[in-house]
């Protein structure tokens, strides 16, 4: 349930031109106003589970942006039901939608393979069929070492581009290697997102040294009961997690309605997993390796 100062699960990952979103909560469209993101990028959607406060955003969103003139295509991924979720929401509330959306009904696995990254997902233990993402970078090429292109006097562009790519060039029959004006190579960043869990193997074996894992933390410590009940986790629970998964960094999200003041969510947390954040709606991470 949103609140004064919370709105309902989104978040989003900014990489390069591409947005990804994690869930779509009443309301995401205003959260994307006010966060400048912008409606006509190249887009992903990620729905972990199919309850209200994670889906009911997605008509909304795609209405505002029809109306804002996007045109490009949105790829959309989850468990069974989104589909016809989307389609019958279509159906019986008429607007024209002007852009074309692909629909992926997911189980776990490897879903998404680009140039660039992969995104794998794993059932977790929740109420309902609910999945958690990781988004994984591939390794990158290392610094491009400016003085050493000129050295080999390899002219600006193309060339430089495909030495960054890791790929040989050729200059009046000399073969260039990319080894010799890039630095060593970097591992990508790795991120998680488990929204809507209990603790449980699935999430740390998806999580094993992630760079940031954003966790389920619904519940205080004292009403660890309730989250069993109800399928979340408590603060001490998410960060226990990230520990055992050797996660960097820690965002608690999901906070339950009845804390107005939720500091105490993160000082139980940061006795367990130093690293933790405790998330705020708008907050802006910038995640680099």
């Amino acid at each position: 349930m949103p609140t004064r100062k919370r709105n309902l699960p989104c978040v989003v990952v900014r990489r390069g031109p591409e947005v990804i979103m994690l869930d779509c909560g009443e309301g995401t469209q205003k959260q994307m106003r006010y966060s400048r993101i912008g409606f006509n990028k190249k887009m992903k959607i990620l729905i972990s589970h199919m309850h209200g406060d994670h889906v009911l955003g997605l008509p909304g969103l795609f209405q505002s942006m029809s109306m804002l003139g996007r045109t490009k295509k949105i790829d959309i991924y989850g468990p069974k039901g989104l589909k016809d979720f989307i389609e019958s929401t279509e159906r019986t509330v008429k607007y024209s939608r002007r852009f074309d959306l692909e629909i992926y009904e997911v189980n776990e696995g490897r879903i998404i393979e680009e140039d660039e990254y992969e995104i794998s997902s794993k059932w977790i233990d929740h109420d309902f069929p609910c999945l958690a993402y990781a988004l994984e970078e591939k390794e990158k090429p290392g610094k491009f070492k400016l003085n050493k292109a000129k050295e080999l006097k390899i002219p600006k562009g193309p060339l430089w581009k495909e030495l960054q790519k890791g790929k040989s060039i050729k200059i009046d029959d000399i073969t260039i290697k990319p080894n010799e004006v890039l630095g060593p190579s970097r591992p990508g960043i790795k991120l998680v997102y488990a929204s809507d869990t209990r603790p449980c193997k699935p999430v740390v074996v998806l999580s094993k040294k992630a760079d940031v894992l954003i966790h389920d933390c619904t519940f205080e410590d004292s009403h660890k009961d309730k989250a069993q009940d109800y399928g979340h986790s408590t603060a001490s629970q998410a960060a226990k997690i990230a520990q055992e998964a050797y996660a960097k960094k820690l965002i608690l999200i999901h906070i339950s309605a009845m804390y107005e003041e939720s500091n105490n969510l993160l000082k139980q947390a940061t006795k367990i997993h130093k690293s933790t954040i405790l998330a705020e709606d708008l907050m802006r991470i910038e995640v680099r390796n």
